[in-house]
Parts: structure tokens; sequence; C-alpha cells
């Protein structure tokens, strides 16, 4: 299951890995400046998003949901499509051949039921919990740490 970096806003689920608000030893602080690092370097990559395109500057609240998601896929499949166009002027670019993926349409759909009802719900359990949440925070702090001591 992955995790999303986010701040104390938001809730204690196994997916989200929050800030710790006031570290009091030195691996809770590793973690927290690292955490706070990584977070900045994706507000950074939607602030490059922001500043190529205007309208995701503008005040949202005058869109409904669904016309704000629209906007935001379209800004980003735009700054792929532009980032892709440009990739041969950066350094070390891939060499992937893009023309050479199968267009021959999508794959069939299957009609079988992908999982069953109980295994819904047991991972939409799983999710919410608190105790995976905070088992992954403890993973994560002393996860990092041992990466500090190596260096």
């Amino acid at each position: 299951m992955g995790y999303y970096l986010v701040d104390d806003i938001y809730p204690s689920w196994a997916t989200f890995v929050k800030t710790i608000p006031t570290p009091q030893d030195r691996k809770k602080q590793h973690f927290s400046s690292t955490q706070e690092a990584s977070r900045k370097d994706v507000e950074h990559a939607f602030g490059v998003v922001q500043a190529q395109f205007a309208i995701v500057l503008g005040p949202a609240r005058f869109f409904h949901l669904e016309k704000l998601k629209d906007i935001m896929m379209a800004c980003i499949i735009w700054h792929n499509m532009i980032a892709e166009d440009e990739r041969h002027t950066y350094l070390g670019a891939n060499d992937f051949d893009y023309d050479q993926i199968d267009d021959s349409g999508p794959e069939p759909m299957s009609h079988n039921p992908t999982c069953n009802l109980m295994q819904f719900i047991e991972r939409h359990n799983s999710i919410r919990d608190r105790v995976i949440h905070s088992q992954l925070q403890v993973d994560l702090v002393e996860h990092l740490w041992q990466l500090q001591g190596q260096s």
C-alpha cells in the first residue's frame, strides 16, 4: 500500500504520513526535516505547473469540483506533452521510443468481478487503521535514521 506525505490537517490513516508537530528526539527531528523537504519538492513541482498555466492560479472556489479536476488533468497532460517534446534538450534524457507503443486499442473489458465485497471492506478498513498509520510513521523514522547513519 502506498502512502502520501501530508501535513497535520489530514486524518491518521495508513495511507498518510503526517508531520510530527514537535519532534522531541534527533530521530524524529531528522524524519520531520526530511519529510518537510520532500513535501516542499512536491509543492515546488506544483508551483511549476502554476507558473506555466495561469488558470491554475485563479480562484478555485468559482469552479465545480469536476471542472477543477478537468483543469488540473489538462494542465498536467499539457505539461507532460511539453516536457516530452523538449526531452531531447535535457541532459541525460532517456532514449525511449514512444512511437513503438502498441496503439491497437484498449484491452478488452472483463466482466468478471475484480474483488469481492469482503476484500473491499477489509482494504477500506486497513486504510483507515490508526495503528497501521502510527506503525508506518515509526518505521519511516527508523528507516531514515538508519540511512542517515550510513552516509
